[in-house]
């Protein structure tokens, strides 16, 4: 009686602003009831293809009208979504395939090939996410043996979304989000920010991150407008706030730097913009909130935590994160877990119904991260005296490097770079990037008598795992300090870092 899917709120929108326009993806326009029919013909064409509640459903494709369909003909049913990202290798996804063992996976056009890759030697079929929005198939006169999510028991708590983080210690960890974690997420940005139903997001980060997601149900949710592009690009970035009054855009470097450039070479008209939400150096907040109308707003959030942990907008406090969101509760613990005083650094621990059910099929992980009750980040914060937190780094056990908003774990760069016959030891470390914020750094020694150029070894890497995790830099020496067995991360940064 007092639950609440996300399946609803393509009911509800379809209820009390049937006629709006929902969606524009390309020269298609979708308005909530136009949606909620796909949706509900979507949900019809999976349960005839035997997807039930708890099934997993794998889709691989470049933004599009039809991921959003598909999760809300997913939310139907109570089964779960497996966003891939693209940008992986068929190595690194076929991990992910196999760990979530998905039903189907949808791709589009341009990754159909990798997703039959990906369905090798397994049951999984393979359709394309485009035939979701078409109209007059045969599977879609299916809407009258759909399962009703009310019938097939889907409440609040059910899973909706395993989003794979990056690879810690080599193996990446789906984070299990539920139905209540998204709209708690949604309601969260939608207060805080003052989101209306005249709002209007521009879809160019991935729906497979969990920002892109994020800003596009929260959108969506209040009866706004969501403008489906396939991936970022500068030009069409500011022709379509232009032409489509854009209110709302995410970025995470270099999105930022790259449109104000263009920007300042042309004439668009983008006063329709009001905020921007994402991550961005001081900088160059400041100066486009000099050339703009818009706000910058900071954050600091994770895949496990639905999005956004803290946020506000960042002239308020510059070089903060934010203050911790109206549904979030945040403390600064010490290794007892104990609160730190204010003014002193700890982990970032986090409670409420933005946190995650845990990682798929990794209960003694999950036992570790959820001790004493509160979800541990592994981030290391500060607060000051109101409330606005400061980002401190990571614990050693949880290095990460955040290279234009992606998650990138040394220990995997690490371990392909030791693969090259030449290395006989690295470390990678995150230094500033102009472009990216945070560049990948390998600190490496060579065995004796071996020789290799840097391109090289950059290109080695990135023919192994995703592009975006090669190293930037490499910078060669005669050997690595140590302490004890191990290489000394703390020294290497400060000698290189």
């Amino acid at each position: 009686m007092r639950t609440y899917s996300l399946y609803d709120v393509f009911v509800r929108n379809d209820t009390v602003s049937r006629d709006r326009i929902a969606l524009v993806d390309g020269k298609n326009t979708f308005t909530f009831h136009e949606l909620h029919e796909k949706v509900t013909n979507a949900a019809a064409v999976l349960e005839e293809k035997g997807v039930a509640k708890g099934d997993r459903v794998a889709v691989l494709s470049l933004n599009c009208s039809g991921f959003l369909v598909l999760l809300g003909a997913l939310a139907r049913l109570g089964a779960i979504m497996v966003p891939l990202n693209w940008r992986l290798s068929v190595d690194e996804l076929s991990y992910i395939v196999k760990d979530s063992a998905p039903r189907l996976v949808f791709a589009d056009t341009k990754h159909t090939q990798m997703a039959n890759e990906l369905a090798q030697n397994s049951s999984i079929h393979v359709l394309n996410i485009e035939d979701l929005m078409r109209t007059g198939n045969s599977e879609q006169c299916l809407i009258s043996t759909v399962v009703d999510s009310e019938s097939c028991k889907v409440d609040s708590d059910t899973p909706l979304c395993i989003i794979y983080t990056a690879a810690v210690e080599g193996i990446p960890r789906g984070a299990v989000l539920s139905h209540a974690n998204l709209i708690a997420a949604n309601m969260q940005v939608i207060t805080s920010m003052g989101l209306l139903e005249a709002d209007v997001n521009l879809n160019m980060l991935p729906l497979f991150h969990i920002t892109g997601l994020n800003l596009a149900l929260a959108v969506m949710q209040v009866g706004g407008r969501n403008i489906i592009v396939e991936k970022f690009t500068e030009q069409q970035t500011l022709e379509l706030t232009e032409s489509e009054k854009v209110t709302l855009w995410g970025s995470f470097p270099p999105i930022l730097t790259r449109t104000m450039e263009e920007f300042e070479k042309t004439t668009y008209d983008i006063s329709s913009l009001k905020y921007v939400v994402g991550l961005e150096n001081p900088e160059n907040i400041i100066r486009f909130e000099k050339k703009t109308t818009a706000k910058f707003w900071i954050l600091y959030g994770q895949s496990e935590t639905t999005g956004f942990v803290t946020f506000s907008e960042a002239s308020k406090k510059a070089g903060s994160a934010g203050q911790p969101g109206l549904l979030t509760k945040v403390s600064l613990i010490d290794e007892a877990g104990d609160p730190v005083d204010i003014g002193d650094i700890g982990e970032i621990a986090v409670r409420g119904p933005l946190v995650f059910q845990g990682y798929w099929k990794q209960d003694e992980v999950n036992e570790k991260t959820f001790r004493n009750g509160w979800h541990h980040t592994g981030d290391l914060g500060q607060f000051d005296t109101e409330g606005y937190l400061y980002f401190k780094g990571r614990k050693p056990e949880k290095e990460l490097i955040k290279p234009g908003g992606e998650n990138v774990y040394p220990a995997e760069v690490e371990a392909v770079i030791l693969r090259h016959e030449s290395i006989k030891a690295v470390c990678v470390i995150g230094v500033p990037d102009p472009k990216f914020g945070e560049g990948i750094k390998a600190v490496c020694a060579l065995h004796r008598g071996a020789t290799l150029d840097k391109s090289d070894l950059i290109e080695f890497v990135g023919s192994r795992i995703a592009r975006y995790k090669k190293p930037q830099y490499v910078e060669f020496v005669e050997a690595l300090p140590q302490k004890g067995d191990m290489i000394d991360r703390a020294k290497v940064k400060e000698l290189w870092g």
